[in-house]
């Protein structure tokens, strides 16, 4: 989870990676013309003339580069790195000649969501420096070109490497590459240069920023062993069921001396256990809408789904609950239920993966295997409703008789199609059919509720617990 990352170039190649350069070309030439043009005419100024040309040229490659350039590529600090945070990078250029490095042409990638403020070499002040603009991420029009989108220049001593610092702001999370990065060196006064040296980028982790969360105690069942969690079996809790006769076993401590004297009777308090629950999210991956504006602009489906994953299972996590994470689609990915903060942890390296993937075929079976599923677990699918085998999906498990709870991750401010002729009428449509579509799940059993950050899903899961705590009609 933390830690540098490191990327670097091939080993140093022979002197075969360098090649003259026009100026080599030129002053050989003009040298060669003097001196012949000396020659045959018997001018001895011209071959004067010539004399500086060429002394020049064999002074200056009087010592040849032997090796190419090291370029690498470090990324990270020490701490994770947020939506919103800071992040740093230092693409260096190494010289392992015996010569020096005249001058140095350096040039990064970045992806577009580090937002790279400043950039320069170590050895400069602040080179590069800029303004942060005003908007950010990839969908705020006119922002600009990132510092970084330019070529910078140096010189490099031999036994000795320069750092291209870059500084700025993580705008979303994921994967994020810096570079790849790519040199050119020039020695000899010029007169040779290297072939670009090419390293691969490296992948900067940008973990998902959690939102304020908060949810009630009430869980449909928990069935652990420990937990925080009040559950309907009796066990040694602080949830008082009921006053009971003395039974062998039971401990001095829990006897109810009031009604004892009264009843002339031991009786002992009956109090419910405390119990884990386990708390499954699914993704639904199918679709994907909105555009993503970064962490101060606007949320994507995806964006949402992420978020709110994150969130749901800090809180989860953090009241000692198991917390395992599905994908509804055609990968199926999975991560096996666990709690405490490694679990956290492993959650938010497993969501920097998700991805919105399209598929044509029904990816329930190879999802809710009956050994993926617990009877007894809380799911909370995080879905768009856009694809109509979500909505069968999830009437599928509230008929299996799961305790499902669905949020809606569609972002409210979704703006219309802007195309002239019947666009707007077919947008209007579709919204009236995806609202008969929730209120068909919500017929079914299924509660569907917006996602509003803390409080959320406080009264759905009043419901949920409420109904799996009524008593069951005719046996079933």
């Amino acid at each position: 989870m933390t830690g540098p990352t490191v990327s670097r170039s091939t080993e140093p190649e022979p002197a075969a990676g360098w090649a003259p350069t026009p100026a080599l070309g030129r002053a050989v030439l003009l040298a060669g013309l003097l001196l012949v043009a000396g020659v045959l005419l018997g001018r001895v100024d011209l071959i004067v003339l010539a004399a500086p040309f060429a002394l020049g040229t064999a002074y200056a490659l009087r010592r040849r580069p032997t090796a190419l350039p090291q370029v690498w590529i470090t990324s990270g600090d020490d701490g994770p790195l947020v939506e919103g945070g800071d992040v740093t990078a230092a693409v260096s250029v190494g010289n392992p000649d015996t010569v020096d490095y005249d001058l140095v042409v350096l040039r990064t990638r970045v992806s577009p969501w580090l937002r790279i403020l400043r950039a320069g070499f170590a050895r400069d002040a602040a080179v590069g420096d800029v303004p942060p603009t005003g908007g950010e991420g990839p969908a705020a029009s006119g922002t600009g070109r990132s510092v970084a989108d330019r070529p910078f220049v140096t010189s490099v001593p031999v036994g000795s490497a320069v750092d291209l610092e870059l500084a700025g702001r993580a705008l979303r999370w994921g994967r994020h590459p810096v570079g790849p990065a790519g040199a050119r060196v020039a020695t000899a006064g010029g007169l040779l240069v290297s072939r670009a040296v090419i390293v691969e980028p490296v992948r900067v982790r940008v973990y998902p920023r959690t939102e304020p969360f908060e949810a009630v105690e009430a869980m449909p069942r928990a069935a652990g062993l420990v937990g925080a969690h009040h559950s309907r079996r009796p066990g040694e809790g602080g949830e008082l069921a009921g006053v009971r006769v003395f039974a062998p076993g039971d401990r001095l401590r829990r006897i109810d001396w009031r009604v004892s004297l009264r009843a002339r009777q031991l009786h002992v308090a009956s109090t419910l256990s405390d119990r884990d629950a386990e708390v499954v999210v699914l993704l639904d991956v199918l679709a994907e809408a909105g555009r993503s504006g970064g962490v101060d602009g606007a949320a994507s489906v995806l964006d949402t789904t992420v978020r709110a994953t994150a969130a749901i299972a800090e809180h989860y996590l953090h009241r000692g609950d198991r917390v395992s994470l599905l994908e509804y689609g055609p990968t199926a990915r999975r991560l096996r239920p666990a709690a405490g903060r490694r679990q956290y942890l492993t959650v938010l390296e497993w969501l920097l993966d998700v991805r919105v993937t399209a598929s044509s075929h029904e990816p329930y079976d190879q999802v809710f295997g009956p050994q993926l599923l617990s009877s007894d677990a809380l799911v909370v699918v995080l879905t768009p409703l856009l694809d109509e085998r979500s909505a069968q999906m999830l009437a599928r498990l509230a008929r299996a008789g799961r305790f499902v709870v669905a949020v809606d991750t569609l972002p409210a401010d979704l703006a219309s199609p802007k195309d002239r002729g019947w666009a707007e009428v077919a947008y209007r449509l579709w919204r009236l059919d995806r609202e008969v579509m929730i209120g068909q799940l919500r017929e079914h059993g299924v509660p569907v509720v917006r996602w509003a950050g803390a409080g959320s899903l406080d009264q759905v899961l009043r419901d949920v617990a409420r109904l799996a705590t009524a008593p069951r009609v005719g046996g079933r």
